[in-house]
């Protein structure tokens, strides 16, 4: 069984700030992200509304698309988001993540 790798971007709810990072666990990672406290730059932004992720097999590629998405202009994350995600729902809605709240 190959490993998956996955590049993301989270918001807040007015969708004004983006946060872009890299998990091989995206479950655990949103768990992580939604837990955050006021003194992490996600916590203190309320940063916690996954709205965009692409997996990938190889975790270099992960990191490499992770590096292109961190330098794109605002409007091209809003333009992907909304191509992928024209809700801006929250995609880890649905996610049990309660089994990483021990």
């Amino acid at each position: 069984m190959s490993k998956k790798y996955y590049t993301y971007i989270l918001t807040h709810e007015p969708n004004h700030i983006f946060y872009v990072g890299v998990t091989n666990d995206n479950e655990r990672r949103m768990s992580e992200h939604k837990k955050a406290t006021f003194g992490t730059h996600v916590g203190r932004y309320n940063i916690k509304k996954l709205v965009y992720f692409e997996m990938h097999l190889d975790i270099r590629e992960a990191i490499r698309r992770e590096k292109i998405i961190k330098k794109w202009k605002r409007q091209w994350r809003i333009n992907q988001i909304n191509k992928e995600n024209p809700n801006w729902v929250d995609l880890s809605l649905d996610w049990d993540l309660s089994k990483f709240y021990k």
